[in-house]
């Protein structure tokens, strides 16, 4: 019987940046006044380019999905663990 070679495989990009619970629990709060005061933000999002401006509309906790409307109305659905800052638009 041949004996079996492994392939060597590739190592995966992770899915999501790992952060502590600290970060995690700042852009939560920092989301939820957003969509409370109904306040225009930018968003960091991680492998993106550029910049995403809006308002967070809806937090969906069994998906995680944050839901942000641009200012043509279009609706952006990030994973919470892919938002990596919120700041404010001057």
């Amino acid at each position: 019987m041949a004996a079996k070679t492994k392939t060597p495989t590739k190592k995966k990009e992770p899915k999501h940046l790992d952060r502590d619970e600290f970060d995690l629990e700042e852009i939560a709060y920092t989301l939820t006044e957003s969509m409370k005061e109904n306040k225009v933000c930018a968003y960091t999002i991680y492998k993106h380019d550029e910049l995403l401006e809006g308002t967070v509309v809806k937090m969906d906790a069994n998906t995680k999905l944050i839901h942000i409307k641009d200012r043509y109305m279009g609706i952006h659905k990030i994973h919470f663990l892919d938002i990596l800052k919120v700041s404010d638009v001057d």
